[in-house]
């Protein structure tokens, strides 16, 4: 293929020719060859693909067929009445997603009878830290019958309240043998974002989960290249598939109420790097935070090592974060998402400090950008505009002084896989052609940020989304 007349770093109109799945040649007023298509890019910007650093790729595809149960679109307790309460087919469980107190307030089975007595109900919280099951859901899963858990709540009569903490591999368990969600859709969505790449993040992913992510990758449903973190267990792919998805970091989560004896982090720390492999750490809370990076002090950090979120980073640990050379994974479009319930919940010495941007980089901590998807929205792009703009949906300015430029904004979807906040990818000749072309030229393009500005995607070379320009 040759895209012909495209802007590449701000230079005026060249083409670039794809072939064998890398970028073989750039000038001006290239030949095209027999045979080779010809896509007119109308001075429109041509970037390398964007890599989302952290999201959950078999969540976000399962997403897709759940009932969105939080906001923006369910807001009040009358609106998540109506869609429990909707219409359906069929008696098997209903998966409802996205659900935050904000709605209804804290939910257990008896609140959840109250909308839905009969058919079994299961509704995440929108961290994915909580499952909240009616007792139909209790009933089917034997929870009052003997079944339990570590993470299973049960009330002062011993009873389940139907709350089960991170439990979603028990859970999955549990449920049987359903058949996994298709992963062609979630590929064509992040396609049509311009994303050639993302790094999932699941803590339990092992060799299930890297056989489904392979199989689709295979078979050409998920375009994108895959880069996957998971637990001791996961194995690394295939050498014949190596081009394609990669192990990556193993992935520790951390939860303030249940931390681990600092000995054990840090062996689990030593035990991945002893055999060359990065850790990256979940922490949302400054104590996580705290306690992440005393560990990697103790067991020592290494290149590719991670903290996940840092979504309280309180300017005392800036230093420490630096001086270890750990980089950051942010989500900064939670700021949008989810600053309006921030500003209530989190404690009020804590609101500058919440998804650090401009900070971080000036302190020396590489920076890279993920969704958290489905926990946060899949577009790269509206993660790039909160980070420049920094403001809830409801307005309000969280951390005004954190905000970016757009083009910062753009670099922490265009580093590479393995060095999130490392030098942003170039579209070069011998690079690999992992593209976004946008329908106009970054000037323009840089005012807006919004997906809709996508013309065309191509993953390794093979073309995998275009839109006609306006």
């Amino acid at each position: 293929m040759l895209i012909a007349g495209a802007e590449l770093e701000g230079r005026a109109p060249v083409d670039a020719r794809l072939a064998g799945g890398r970028v073989v040649e750039i000038g001006r007023d290239l030949a095209a060859r027999p045979g080779e298509r010809v896509l007119e890019a109308g001075g429109g910007a041509l970037l390398p693909g964007l890599h989302d650093h952290h999201l959950h790729l078999l969540a976000l595809a399962a997403a897709r067929d759940s009932l969105d149960c939080g906001p923006p679109q369910v807001q009040d307790r009358a609106a998540l009445a109506r869609a429990l309460r909707a219409p359906r087919s069929g008696r098997g469980w209903l998966r409802g997603v996205g659900y935050h107190e904000s709605v209804a307030g804290p939910l257990d089975r008896f609140a959840l009878d109250a909308w839905l007595p009969d058919a079994p109900l299961r509704l995440q919280h929108r961290s994915g830290a909580l499952w909240m099951l009616n007792s139909a859901g209790v009933e089917r899963l034997g929870l009052d019958r003997g079944v339990d858990a570590p993470g299973v709540e049960r009330g002062p009569d011993g009873r389940a309240t139907g709350r089960l903490f991170r439990l979603d591999a028990w859970l999955r368990e549990r449920l049987g043998s359903a058949p996994p969600p298709s992963l062609a859709a979630v590929g064509r969505e992040l396609a049509s974002y311009g994303v050639t790449g993302v790094t999932d993040c699941g803590a339990d992913n092992a060799g299930p989960e890297l056989a489904l992510l392979a199989s689709a990758v295979c078979r050409g449903e998920l375009p994108q290249r895959v880069l996957l973190m998971g637990g001791e267990a996961l194995p690394e792919p295939p050498a014949s598939q190596a081009a394609r998805i990669a192990r990556g970091a193993l992935k520790l989560m951390l939860v303030e109420a249940q931390l681990p004896e600092p000995a054990a982090l840090e062996g689990r720390i030593a035990a991945a790097h002893a055999v060359g492999r990065p850790v990256a750490v979940h922490c949302v809370t400054r104590a996580e935070l705290v306690f992440a990076l005393a560990a990697f002090a103790a067991a020592g950090a290494r290149a590719g090592d991670r903290i996940e979120h840092a979504a309280v980073a309180p300017p005392e640990l800036l230093a420490p974060l630096a001086a270890l050379g750990l980089c950051v994974v942010t989500q900064p479009h939670f700021v949008f998402e989810r600053g309006d319930a921030y500003a209530a919940d989190v404690e009020p010495r804590d609101h500058p400090w919440l998804y650090r941007a401009r900070a971080l980089l000036e302190a020396g901590v590489p920076l890279g950008g993920g969704s958290d998807a489905p926990f946060g929205d899949s577009d790269p792009w509206c993660a790039m505009r909160a980070a420049v703009e920094r403001r809830s949906r409801g307005g309000l300015a969280l951390g005004p002084d954190e905000a970016l430029t757009p083009e910062r904004a753009l670099a922490l979807f265009t580093t590479s896989a393995q060095a999130p906040g490392g030098p942003p990818r170039r579209v070069d000749v011998g690079a690999p052609a992992d593209l976004c072309l946008l329908d106009a030229p970054w000037a323009v393009a840089r005012r807006e940020l919004a997906s809709r500005g996508v013309r065309a995607t191509w993953c390794a070379g093979r073309q995998v989304h275009e839109r006609e320009p306006a």
